[in-house]
């Protein structure tokens, strides 16, 4: 029902409480401010106002009985001053538009027959018309008779005093939302691979919630390090074997040695894989470092250089430094050139920012892969048809699970398309900038 209400809600926490501080103060002084000056205000200056009128009626009085000259000494003594004036003298009839007690003041002195007209053209006077036989005579009287002097205080002190508590409740506000704002930091941080230091603090759920997150960080990085140390175990343990294996072969004849030694070879291919992988765990604790983009690009394409692997590359990128953990991004590109120089034959590295992202994308000119088994392939030990390979060798399928980990670890996103530059496969990773 108030659903249209969320896109006009500010998206900080901070800013949310702080609207729900200040909204029912603001609404409350209305309310107030509205009422206290309908109901006191105009009851004042009703009251006033007839006991003015009142003084006019007995002027009027006056004026019929003893004559013009008596009233205007009965005048006086009430402090109004009263003149006789012809029925074509002019008179000009004002009030101001923000004056909201003078309509109760008009309403009330009309309210008498002999008074024609009331002129109130500040808060200072006011001027009537009154008629009484055949004369008229106009009288003038402070304003401070008919209205409560100074009724804007009332607003005053409403506003300087509900500013002034709400700055208070901000600073409070601000000490009670802060324990959150670092525990949102912390978590945060934990998702892209870092080990900031925090305690939890603030008021008890926040300190539960802070407990919370530091135990299930606690049971993350154990299952982390068991499930590396088991890899890397496992994958040291099978090695010796395989090297007797491999002695062991060298005595067979040829045309039964080289079936044998390929699933050999595949296996230990397996088993690096895994140590690659036991590796990368171990590298997602280093801290991040300001680098140049294009310096890491550049090595790489020198480094696979010396392997006899030519790499295109196409840049249009703004932004010189980032913050990223060079080795663990060296890892996620190389196994991408890999997988791009097993399938195809052309690779290209297209470097660019945009919308305050860096984005390595990497081509190739191979088969490509099917949209709908992008998600399969992402998944660890995922191989699809061997008939993608040209006889380079089919992997394990660790290399792009590791890479969408790697990036992840960094807050972006790993992306699979078709390449529009070579027709490929295109790999992109995308990483925030900040």
């Amino acid at each position: 029902m108030f659903t249209w209400i969320k896109s006009y809600m500010p998206e900080r926490l901070y800013y949310r409480a702080a609207l729900i501080l200040v909204f029912p103060v603001v609404f409350l002084q209305l309310i107030v401010s509205i009422v206290f000056i309908q109901k006191h205000f105009e009851g004042v200056t009703v009251q006033m106002t007839r006991t003015v009128a009142a003084e006019l009626d007995l002027l009027t009085e006056v004026i019929e009985r003893d004559g013009a000259v008596a009233a205007q000494q009965i005048a006086r003594s009430l402090g109004m001053s009263m003149s006789i004036v012809s029925q074509d003298t002019e008179f000009i009839e004002r009030r101001r538009m923000f004056d909201l007690t003078g309509i109760v003041v008009r309403r009330e002195l009309l309210a008498i027959p002999e008074i024609l007209t009331v002129d109130m053209p500040n808060n200072k006077k006011v001027n009537t018309r009154i008629k009484s036989g055949q004369e008229y005579f106009d009288l003038q009287f402070s304003r401070k008779r008919v209205s409560a002097s100074n009724p804007h205080q009332l607003i005053v002190y409403l506003i300087v005093f509900g500013a002034f508590f709400t700055i208070i409740a901000f600073f409070y506000l601000r000490n009670q939302l802060r324990p959150i704002t670092r525990l949102a930091n912390a978590a945060e941080a934990f998702g892209h691979g870092e080990n900031v230091n925090y305690y939890p603090s603030g008021a008890l759920e926040v300190r539960a919630a802070g407990q919370a997150f530091l135990d299930m960080r606690e049971r993350i990085q154990r299952h982390l390090k068991q499930r590396t140390m088991i890899l890397s175990g496992v994958s040291h343990d099978l090695r010796t074997p395989i090297t007797r294996l491999k002695l062991g072969l060298a005595f067979l004849p040829k045309e039964q040695r080289e079936p044998l030694e390929k699933d050999v070879e595949d296996m230990n291919l397996l088993l690096n894989e895994f140590l690659d992988f036991a590796k990368f765990q171990n590298e997602t604790d280093v801290p991040p470092e300001e680098i140049n983009p294009s310096v890491l690009i550049d090595d790489l394409i020198e480094s696979f250089s010396r392997a006899n692997i030519k790499i295109e590359t196409l840049r249009n990128i703004k932004i010189t430094t980032i913050k990223l953990k060079p080795f663990a991004i060296k890892r996620a590109l190389e196994n991408l050139i890999n997988n791009a120089n097993r399938y195809g034959s052309k690779i290209l590295i297209e470097t660019k920012s945009e919308e305050n992202s860096l984005i390595i994308s990497v081509h190739d000119d191979g088969p490509g892969i099917d949209q709908t088994q992008y998600e399969e392939v992402l998944q660890p030990f995922s191989r699809l048809d061997p008939s993608r390979n040209q006889n380079k060798g089919s992997g394990v399928g660790l290399g792009l699970p590791i890479a969408k980990e790697i990036v992840e670890a960094h807050g972006g996103i790993l992306k699979l398309s078709k390449s529009c530059i070579l027709s490929g496969l295109s790999v992109s990773l995308i990483i925030p900038a900040n």
